[in-house]
């Protein structure tokens, strides 16, 4: 499922803040609002300083070393989630998907809707039996001519039609 979820969320949020009136702070939504006052939380701040300028550059430039080689698991797979957001094959995974969908669009990268699709959970899905009942042939369908059409052919019935008589149309 992925991240898809929480961004579903966080979009929702957003949307029913937009409509809300606004706080006496001036924010629509409280998440938008701490203690300390508006704007980033401070242990946002806190964490943006702790990171060097450095620390990015490399980052970059390993993920971009591995896109180059194709050393890292594919976009949203099971690998590339377990791997540490820190982790530049992370990084270089996202990038072919980029790189992809802006070189081909979403011919290419079509299999992500279906990654991060919502499915039903599995105990709402049909059952087992369920399924062997809808397998089970139907009875065939009884055809019948239509008044004003022409005669229709009956398939496998050696060049036999079925027209339309009044006479079978008030038995029917």
């Amino acid at each position: 499922m992925g991240a898809w979820p929480i961004v579903a969320q966080l979009r929702r949020r957003r949307e029913a803040a937009d409509r809300c009136e606004p706080l006496d702070c001036g924010h629509r939504d409280p998440m938008d609002c701490h203690n300390e006052g508006h704007g980033p939380s401070p242990e946002l701040i806190e964490l943006a300083e702790h990171i060097e300028p450095g620390d990015i550059v490399a980052l970059w430039a390993e993920a971009k070393s591995l896109f180059f080689a194709k050393d890292f698991p594919p976009y949203a797979s099971k690998e590339w989630r377990e791997l540490h957001p820190d982790d530049p094959r992370r990084l270089a995974g996202a990038l072919d998907a980029a790189e992809s969908w802006r070189k081909y669009g979403t011919e290419v990268t079509g299999w992500l809707n279906d990654a991060l699709a919502v499915r039903t959970p599995i105990w709402q899905r049909r059952n087992r039996a369920e399924l062997d009942k809808a397998a089970e042939p139907k009875p065939s369908h009884q055809l019948r001519a239509t008044p004003g059409w022409p005669p229709v052919r009956v398939p496998g019935g050696n060049g036999r039609y079925l027209t339309y008589t009044y006479e079978r149309g008030m038995a029917a």
